[in-house]
């Protein structure tokens, strides 16, 4: 299989590295449900598809992923609802971490909420300098998914990923690469070209090994992901549920 075709997600293969491509870059990619199928969808066919070796996943046009779309913003109407969007949501991050195909982050432009936990879920995120991030969640009353409740303090330490997750602040991607939630920074316009190095790199490696050690990192390497993951579903429905949330959003 070769290209991959999804309303709101491009995929495409060349030389066993498969790029995937948010595609809604009149809206900064910005999440709704469909895009959120649709990365779901995208990355478990990649890692179904024999021919893709690594995957490489970006944003087109100005950002990566602006984090949930407020103007197609469908706030659920009762739990069961809820719990639709937020497993749609966590099934994109289990595709990525989960699946043996090791992913490539080229994260250009701005990573907001569940944007940002889609570029640190990259087994070897590379920002452009340009690139920002930051977690809205708390500030509105929501949580946080991505399992990032586990992966970030691995990655910066606990008092660190507080700040990141509970004050929000805005990090850039000198600062994220200090942090190491991105693995390298490089100029903009050697974004795509860098990624597609370490991911043609990543496709030369023996599969066998190569699987083996992303799925046994992924399981051992932070707390309990699964679990982390869990309580995040838990925490972020019980935000949707809340009135004050819908008032919050509105505002943002």
């Amino acid at each position: 299989m070769s290209d991959m075709i999804y309303e709101t997600v491009l995929s495409h293969l060349e030389n066993g590295v498969r790029t995937i491509t948010l595609n809604r870059p009149e809206r900064l990619n910005a999440m709704n449900l469909d895009l959120i199928r649709d990365s779901a969808q995208a990355f478990e066919d990649a890692n179904a598809d024999t021919a893709t070796r690594a995957i490489i996943f970006t944003g087109a046009g100005r950002a990566f992923c602006a984090g949930d779309d407020r103007q197609d913003h469908q706030h659920p109407r009762d739990e069961a609802e809820a719990r639709e969007v937020v497993d749609a949501i966590q099934r994109v991050t289990h595709a990525i971490m989960f699946g043996n195909v090791p992913v490539v982050g080229a994260i250009n432009g701005w990573a907001v909420g569940g944007g940002f936990e889609w570029a640190i879920n990259c087994d070897f995120p590379i920002w452009g300098r340009s690139a920002r991030g930051f977690f809205p969640e708390v500030s509105l009353n929501l949580f946080v998914t991505g399992g990032v409740t586990s992966l970030l303090p691995a990655l910066v330490g606990l008092n660190k990923a507080r700040e990141m997750l509970m004050l929000g602040e805005r990090y850039d991607a000198s600062e994220l690469a200090k942090l190491g939630v991105a693995w390298r920074m490089v100029p903009d316009e050697k974004l795509l070209s860098e990624a597609r190095a370490i991911a043609n790199k990543l496709a030369s490696l023996p599969t066998l090994s190569l699987h083996a050690m992303k799925r046994t990192l992924n399981q051992t390497a932070t707390t309990d992901l699964a679990r982390a993951m869990e309580l995040e579903t838990e925490a972020t429905i019980a935000g949707f549920m809340d009135p004050l949330t819908t008032e919050l959003l509105k505002d943002f």
